[in-house]
C-alpha cells in the first residue's frame, strides 16, 4: 500500500472523468496519466454501476501500486476498501470522516474537500491526511455553491495550515504557475488533463511546470 508519506511527492493531483476523456475507462485514463509521470490519481465517477466501477478501479490499483502511484476513490470509502485503493476523498456532505476511518483503517489516506478558510481550519481537527481547497478559480467541471477563493487564500493556506492541501478548481496550464508560486505544493487538474488531445503529453507538461518552480525554490 502507498502510505501517507507519498503525499509530499504528488504535485499534480489528477482526477478522472470518463465523459471528458471521450468515454475511456478509468484504467485507460490512468495508464495515460501514469505514462505522463502522475503520482496520484483520484477516480471520480458518480454514474457507473458499483460492480462495473469496482472492476475498473481494481485494475487501476493493480497497475498503479507496483509503480508507487497513489489511487484515491472519490466519495465512497466502501469502494476504496473493496478495490484496495490507497484512500478516499470526501466532500462536505459525504459520510463523516470518522465513519470513513472506521471503514478504511489507520493506514489508508483520507482527504476532505474544503471551500472556506474556516472549513480548512476545522478540517485540521479531524482525522484527515490532506484537504482539498477550492475552488481557486471558476470552473465548469461542477456546479459551485462557493465563490472562488483566489490566490490570496492559497498564500494564507501555505502560511497557516499544518496539513497538506491540494488546490482545486479551474486550474489550467495557463494559471498553474501562478497557483504554485502562491504557495500550493499540489494542484488538482481535471478538464485540463481529461480534455487534452494527448493526456500523457499534458501530464508531462504540467509536471514540468511544477518541477521547474520547485527547482527555483531550492535556490532561493
Amino acid at each position: 500500500m502507498v502510505f501517507r508519506e507519498s503525499i509530499d511527492n504528488w504535485g499534480i493531483y489528477a482526477i478522472t472523468d470518463r465523459e471528458m476523456a471521450g468515454g475511456l475507462t478509468h484504467t485507460e485514463i490512468a495508464a495515460k496519466l501514469i505514462d505522463g509521470g502522475i503520482r496520484v490519481i483520484q477516480i471520480r465517477d458518480k454514474t457507473t454501476p458499483y460492480d462495473q466501477l469496482l472492476e475498473d478501479v481494481t485494475w487501476v490499483v493493480r497497475m498503479a501500486r507496483p509503480l508507487g502511484v497513489t489511487v484515491i476513490v472519490n466519495d465512497n470509502p466502501y469502494l476504496a476498501r473493496d478495490a484496495d485503493a490507497d484512500g478516499v476523498h470526501l466532500g462536505q456532505t459525504d459520510c463523516p470522516v470518522s465513519t470513513a476511518r472506521d471503514i478504511l483503517g489507520r493506514e489508508r489516506i483520507i482527504g476532505l474537500s474544503t471551500h472556506t478558510r474556516l472549513q480548512a481550519l476545522r478540517a485540521q481537527t479531524l482525522d484527515v491526511d490532506y484537504i482539498g481547497l477550492g475552488p481557486i478559480y471558476t470552473t465548469p467541471t461542477k456546479q459551485q455553491s462557493y465563490l472562488p477563493l483566489g490566490l490570496p487564500t492559497i498564500r494564507w493556506a501555505a502560511a497557516t495550515l499544518e496539513i497538506p492541501f491540494v488546490a482545486i478548481g479551474g486550474i489550467t496550464g495557463e494559471n498553474l504557475g501562478d497557483v504554485l508560486a502562491a504557495g500550493a505544493r499540489h494542484c488538482a487538474m481535471i478538464s485540463a488533463l481529461m480534455k487534452a488531445e494527448d493526456i500523457t503529453a499534458a501530464a508531462r507538461q504540467f509536471l514540468r511546470i511544477c518541477h521547474d518552480l520547485w527547482r527555483e525554490d531550492d535556490f532561493e
